[in-house]
């Protein structure tokens, strides 16, 4: 490509169909809209079914939207998220690995159970999921995977053992992903969001000592909302960035320069 090739109609994803796992609320919701202000038809999974605020702010783009129901924990279900996506549209051209979970406790405290099950949703579905969408990608020759990290891809965190080995493992499924999948012109890359006002991070903010603890530290002074991500999940998503693969970028108003 030339200097004079490119156009800012390299961020258009207008003609493209994107998946958004835990499309519904926070962060997920916001890459959605994103997507679909970019252009793109969505198909948003969600376990939560109250989906008429996603709805009307995707359909207000002009956008189409497909919502499928389904528990990620339930290996089961991910290759019916391809299939369903695939009779609905009839192709994938991205996707966003947003859904997750997380459950703090003190480390001595911690239980099997609450390892396991946030494994499952966080690492386990991750892998699945994109090892079933890569091959619809590879056939067609083209496409975009999105992992969601954490600032805890980076750091070690407190309380959250689990959440933190699942956000380091996402890291690296990005970069081994990515150097089998770039040969076919797909590529796979992340966003690492910072501390973002969202239900998960309720707790936190509500700690007045903590919260103040963790602006204290952020440069530009402020939690991230949902909105802050809506560029940077576009540009992932685009032509944009084809020459970009198996990078985790940062978008956390300075913190880990700090």
């Amino acid at each position: 490509m030339s200097l004079r090739d490119f156009s800012l109609d390299f961020f258009n994803l207008t003609g493209k169909v994107a998946i958004v796992t835990g499309g519904n609320t926070g962060l997920g919701q916001g890459y959605a809209v994103a997507l679909a202000k970019a252009g793109a038809d969505l198909f948003v999974v969600s376990y939560d079914t109250n989906w008429d605020e996603t709805r009307e702010l995707i359909e207000e783009t002009g956008r189409k939207v497909y919502f499928h129901q389904a528990d990620l924990t339930a290996r089961e279900t991910l290759q019916q998220v391809v299939d369903t996506c695939l009779s609905v549209y009839g192709k994938i051209d991205v996707l966003v690995n947003n859904a997750g979970t997380i459950r703090r406790n003190p480390l001595l405290e911690y239980k099997e159970e609450d390892w396991d099950a946030v494994m499952e949703i966080n690492l386990n579905s991750v892998y699945l999921l994109s090892q079933a969408v890569a091959k619809v990608m590879v056939e067609q020759r083209s496409g975009k995977i999105i992992n969601i990290c954490s600032m805890l891809s980076f750091q070690g965190g407190k309380f959250v053992p689990p959440y933190t080995a699942s956000k380091h493992a996402v890291a690296g499924i990005t970069k081994s992903f990515a150097n089998e999948l770039a040969q076919y012109n797909v590529q796979i890359n992340a966003i690492a969001p910072g501390y973002v006002a969202t239900a998960n991070t309720a707790p936190i903010r509500a700690d007045e000592e903590r919260s103040a603890d963790i602006l204290s530290r952020i440069p530009a002074g402020r939690w991230a909302t949902p909105a802050d991500y809506m560029g940077v999940v576009v540009f992932l998503a685009s032509q944009a960035s084809d020459y970009m693969n198996g990078h985790v970028l940062a978008v956390d108003g300075g913190w880990l320069v700090r």
